[in-house]
């Protein structure tokens, strides 16, 4: 029978449920902490959320059972829930994907279960513009984070070069994730072209750990540097949401000297980060993401790698 309760947030009354039902059985993480983490770290996540379309990954029977994506808003959603009217290329129509623009929002997709936030690189009302540049590095076994970081610090200095500031985070899985803000006029096709010729020039570069080839059967023990992430139709997760992994890991903002040190003491357990240990980051450091989406860089005109 499902237990349901009600909670006010921030003056509106939201229905929830089974608050005691595990979600990451092998630690007992339960619904009732998977909300309260969201409600704890919305200040500095909300900010990242604001006009960016969901897409949902939805773990009603937590991390081992089934899951699904909803890009459509559910019907059934309280009526001061937003959403925003985006063509879907894989669905051949318009959706209508919720925005998380505050706290009883967030609060009400982590009820659903939306243990992972999946965000458009773009605001609703530029949605053919992109606001940031973006690497997801993913390694292939037996590499790790630890190869990422050496990969995401090639990826700062060829970056550097061009004047364009990267900041990094841990995908909250296995890999590390590279963000260069923008927040000027581009298209995700110059996004696209530069992060892609960014790719395949450090695969020619270091051979031996990197591959800019998409599939899978290239990717062992090397690093693959998807561009591909740069795309109108792509979604990525966003910064602080949680990950449905056995533990409630976190994708995490990282300095770039906590990058050198993993790379350093060849420890992946240092870029690996639990949801009580992201609050306590937050407290002590603020939102080391805080520029990505402030920060206003353009691309070269002309570059040549």
């Amino acid at each position: 029978m499902s237990q349901k309760a009600q909670l006010v947030v921030e003056g509106r009354k939201l229905s929830v449920s089974n608050l005691d039902k595990i979600l990451y059985p092998k630690v007992g993480f339960t619904k009732g902490q998977v909300i309260d983490y969201y409600i704890r770290v919305a200040p500095v996540l909300l900010p990242h959320l604001k006009d960016r379309p969901l897409t949902m990954k939805r773990y009603p029977d937590g991390v081992e059972g089934e899951f699904f994506y909803e890009k459509n808003c559910p019907e059934h959603r309280p009526k001061w829930v937003q959403t925003s009217r985006v063509w879907s290329e894989s669905n051949d129509r318009f959706m209508n994907y919720c925005l998380v623009q505050d706290l009883p929002t967030l609060a009400w997709a982590a009820n659903l279960a939306d243990l992972e936030l999946h965000t458009s690189l773009s605001r609703k009302n530029k949605i053919e513009r992109p606001t940031m540049m973006v690497f997801d590095l993913d390694p292939g076994a037996p590499a790790d984070i630890v190869q990422c970081c050496q990969v995401g610090l090639w990826l700062r200095d060829l970056l550097g070069q061009m004047k364009l500031k990267s900041f990094a985070k841990t995908s909250g899985s296995k890999g590390l994730q590279i963000y260069v803000p923008l927040n000027t006029a581009v298209t995700y096709d110059q996004t696209k072209n530069l992060s892609l010729a960014l790719a395949q020039y450090l695969e020619r570069e270091h051979a031996d750990l990197v591959t800019s080839n998409m599939s899978k059967a290239v990717r062992k023990g090397k690093v693959f540097v998807d561009w591909s992430q740069n795309d109108e139709h792509k979604t990525t997760i966003c910064v602080y949401s949680l990950r449905a992994r056995e533990e409630p890991t976190v994708s995490t903002p990282v300095a770039w000297n906590e990058v050198e040190n993993c790379l350093k003491k060849k420890k992946a357990d240092l870029l690996r980060f639990r949801s009580d240990q992201v609050l306590a980051r937050v407290e002590k450091r603020g939102d080391l993401f805080e520029p990505v989406e402030e920060l206003k860089q353009k691309l070269p005109k002309k570059w040549k790698i």
